[in-house]
């Protein structure tokens, strides 16, 4: 098993990352509890051990599996969560002030069963509070030895720099980490975002490396998503911001992406997923990767992936095909309650 370590930090973690959105107690959740259980059993004999989750996912019920999945296996697990989304309808249900961060890691650390957090991540930018104010109760946690590390999630490169400026003025620990959609179709955090990572000494957790399912072939070019998709729950939630991002993932040049990789596939004898995944895990600006399976046997394929090498040439012409590639403007992802 090959481990980076986590920018900055000491902290060394696998290069696959097991984000957990689909878990939850809800019966809507993809990935009921017993299933949650056996991925994380497999993830960690494995010989992973980064596993990634939200206070916002499923209502709060993925940390509650979370922690029940890996509560007689802790010390062999690098246990992140996030905080910042909404969690409830009040001025201070949310974001990155100290009376809101307070409350979400007290709650986290109950919904986990657990006293700590190795890395303790904000969610989402938020611009109503200063930089200074944030880094300073992350500081706190971590004196208090209840977090271990600081990371963020969603930033742009200037937030990135901000913090870490913030950080050094207060003689507080910075951000060790930032986590970003990166896929085939996703390349824009490498214009600013990742130069801005390396020189201020944050690794990077690369979510949706799949393209929320479009680099698979799931969805067909001019079609709806089927029923049961996450595209079809994103496009069913109310309001336009979801609808808009679903418009975006399925556009004509995200289609042409997926089919030559659809086409490396066939010449590989492998699927698309494991082409996508391969092609991520070879970029050296990328810690980790953050897989979201439903199931086991979606995480075996995952894994597999990770560990395939992409010849020179087709690697090439993915670069080439999928240069600049931008998803719409929206901040993060849809997310369900």
């Amino acid at each position: 098993m090959t481990y980076r370590t986590l920018g900055h930090s000491g902290l060394r973690v696998s290069r696959a990352a097991l984000g957990t959105m689909n878990f939850g107690l809800d019966p809507q959740a993809p990935t009921p509890e017993a299933e949650a259980h056996r991925i994380v059993g497999a993830f960690l004999d494995a010989g992973h051990n980064l596993i990634d989750t939200a206070d916002v996912y499923r209502g709060g019920s993925s940390e509650e599996v979370v922690g029940r999945a890996i509560a007689h296996r802790r010390a062999e697990v690098v246990l992140a969560t996030k905080a910042g989304g909404p969690r409830g309808a009040g001025p201070n249900d949310r974001g990155l002030s100290r009376a809101h961060l307070t409350r979400a890691l007290d709650a986290s650390l109950r919904r986990l069963g657990t006293d700590y957090i190795d890395l303790y991540q904000c969610h989402l930018p938020d611009p109503d509070t200063p930089a200074e104010e944030t880094m300073a109760v992350l500081g706190e946690f971590v004196r208090a030895g209840k977090v271990r590390y600081a990371g963020c999630s969603n930033y742009t490169a200037a937030g990135i720099v901000g913090a870490q400026w913030a950080a050094e003025r207060l003689g507080v620990p910075a951000f060790v980490s930032l986590q970003a959609g990166y896929s085939l179709i996703a390349r824009s955090i490498e214009a600013e975002i990742l130069p801005v990572c390396r020189s201020h000494g944050l690794g990077v957790l690369a979510y949706s490396p799949l393209g929320s399912g479009v680099l698979t072939g799931r969805y067909r070019r001019g079609a709806a998503p089927e029923a049961g998709s996450r595209l079809a729950e994103w496009a069913a939630m109310p309001g336009t911001m979801a609808r808009s991002w679903v418009a975006g993932l399925l556009a004509d040049r995200h289609f042409d992406i997926a089919d030559e990789v659809a086409a490396a596939a066939a010449a590989l004898g492998t699927t698309s997923a494991a082409v996508a995944l391969a092609w991520i895990a070879e970029r050296d600006d990328i810690t980790a990767v953050v897989l979201g399976p439903r199931s086991a046997a979606h995480l075996a394929g995952a894994l597999d992936g990770l560990h395939r090498r992409l010849p020179a040439g087709i690697r090439a012409r993915l670069d080439d095909v999928s240069a600049a590639t931008v998803l719409p403007a929206v901040t993060g992802q849809p997310r369900a309650a």
